[in-house]
């Protein structure tokens, strides 16, 4: 599943439609990634209306168009964004188009595990203001992280990662990217972590968030060869610093990559 900084690319792939009209808006609105929406309004309130503007937060995308209408889209396991030539005809999973005069806007997702969301009206919609904190903003404070820790306290340190209510963005690669930097094993239970602990797993998440958005959210380039982001991976993976081989586990659900010398 796209992360944080591979959201923030994707939400930049429709960019060149910035400023422009839609002109027509064609969609599979029987599709899965459509549940909740009225596709009616949608393609009622969408037609003859600019696209103004667009900002991604944890894994999801808010795009903004005139007369106060909000498209929130989500990527899920396989969903991308990207942008085609105005005769553009749609492919079978192409479940959402919008039609400007030089250009297609199109989502496609194949095994429709993103999410398409409308609304209509002045405020930010409310599903969007409900997103926790991004991991990089203020708000992602020393005091909140405890408080989130203490929450979760029995739990894998790994797996309270995931949790998006506290970690918006933050998926597999970038949760073993932030312990093997804050040295934590995975496994251990979130309240656990010392004070200690607790602030370098507070200035590593902030620092992979931040660093990643400067790399693969800018142009989807890579980030440094000295990461564990390119070892994780392989089934011979070893530690960028110590060069020996990396453990493997299922916790919460989704396969680890640790160092044993960093992370005891």
């Amino acid at each position: 599943m796209p992360e944080l900084a591979e959201v923030e690319y994707a939400r930049k792939r429709w960019n060149p439609g910035l400023g422009d009209e839609l002109l027509a808006v064609e969609l599979h609105e029987k599709k899965r990634i459509f549940r909740g929406t009225d596709t009616r309004a949608l393609r009622r309130c969408l037609v003859r209306q600019k696209f103004l503007r667009s900002e991604a937060r944890g894994k999801q995308m808010l795009f903004v168009f005139s007369g106060d209408n909000w498209l929130g889209i989500h990527l899920g396991m396989s969903g991308n964004l990207r942008t085609e030539p105005a005769r553009f005809g749609p492919g079978v999973h192409d479940h959402l188009v919008l039609r400007q005069g030089e250009r297609a806007l199109v989502f496609r997702d194949a095994r429709q595990f993103g999410r398409v969301r409308f609304h209509h009206g002045k405020e930010t919609p409310p599903w969007w203001n409900a997103i926790a904190p991004e991991v990089h903003s203020r708000d992602f404070s020393k005091s909140a992280l405890r408080e989130f820790l203490r929450r979760h306290g029995r739990a894998p340190i790994k797996a309270v990662l995931l949790l998006q209510s506290g970690f918006p963005g933050i998926g597999n690669w970038m949760a073993d990217e932030i312990l093997w930097r804050a040295h934590i094993v995975p496994h251990r239970r979130a309240g656990e972590l010392s004070e200690k602990k607790l602030i370098a797993l507070w200035r590593s998440t902030r620092f992979v968030s931040l660093a990643s958005l400067r790399t693969i959210g800018r142009d989807n380039s890579e980030p440094p060869r000295t990461w564990l982001l390119h070892d994780r991976w392989k089934r011979e993976g070893k530690c960028p610093k110590h060069k020996i081989k990396l453990r493997r586990e299922t916790i919460g659900g989704r396969t680890t990559a640790w160092c044993p010398r960093c992370q005891r």
